[in-house]
Formats: C-alpha cells, structure tokens, sequence
C-alpha cells in the first residue's frame, strides 16, 4: 500500500509518502510545501492545493494520512493550519482517496512508543524505519513521514476517519 502522510501548515506543509508491502516500509518521497510569507493567505492556500494535487499525481497513494489539528494557545497560529488542513482534506476529496487522522500523541507512541517524545526522538525514530541517510531538512517533512508510518502500523486494526 501506498500511504501520503501529512503535517499541514500554511508556512510549511510536510508530506511524505511510503509504501508498504508486508512488514517492510520504504520512503518513496518526501519534501515540504513552503509558502512566502508576504502573499495573500488565498494564494498561499492555492500554492498549497496546486502542489499537493501534483504530489498525488506523482505518487500515486492509496491513502492520506493527516495530523489532527492541536489548539494551543495560539489561536491564529490554529485557524491557519486549520485553513491548510481544510484544502489538504479538499485535495484527498477531489482524488477519492480515503483520508484517516491521527493525534499527534498517537503519531508519537506509533513511532517511539512514548506519547510524551520529543521531536529529535520520532526524528531519529523515523531515520531508523525507514533506513534514511539522514533525517530530512525540515522537522515538518519527519513529522509527515511520521503520520505515515503511524497509518502504515495502524492500518491492519483501523484509523479514525477525518473530518
């Protein structure tokens, strides 16, 4: 199977795709969708749809993974990556595919086994899964190959829908 894992954000969006046949994994491709800053939101949400659309042309996945979204404090912060999450679950529409949501406190314990690791523990987690060389560039690009691997490992007993 072919899974597109997602860390969607307006700044940085992270993806990265795997496959899986079996017990073993593979990356296949992996990158982030970074926007300027000094555009419109609407058009930094159209770079968003345009790139995504052609990473799943490309790649072909039978799946998307995304990352819940996590309120925090900030609020702005939360409705922007709402904002990117709403055209990522758009994107997976327009290309029937079946989208399934993971917490990241579930993404942590899939990869690590601990619901409270840091980002340099799931990084160095996700190097050794998937035999990288080395860990991408951005942490939002480990934090899709991440989600990924969670749907891969939790995908024979089921996933949460997203919504």
């Amino acid at each position: 199977m072919r899974i597109l894992g997602i860390d969607p954000g307006l700044g940085r969006l992270g993806w990265g795709v795997i496959d899986e046949q079996g017990s073993k994994i593979k990356a296949v491709a992996f990158d982030c969708i970074e926007t300027e800053s000094k555009l419109p939101d609407a058009e930094r949400l159209k770079v968003i749809y345009e790139k995504l659309q052609e990473v799943i042309r490309l790649y072909k996945p039978e799946i998307m993974a995304v990352e819940e979204l996590f309120f925090s404090r900030n609020v702005t912060t939360a409705f922007m990556v709402g904002q990117a999450r709403g055209v990522v679950l758009l994107v997976a529409a327009q290309s029937n595919l079946q989208v399934t949501a993971h917490a990241p406190s579930r993404v942590k314990i899939a990869v690590t086994g601990y619901g409270k690791a840091d980002k340099k523990q799931v990084g160095q987690m996700v190097k050794v899964i998937l035999s990288l060389d080395k860990l991408p560039r951005l942490d939002d690009t480990t934090d899709a190959l991440a989600i990924a691997l969670t749907q891969s490992f939790s995908g024979k007993l089921g996933s949460k829908l997203a919504k």
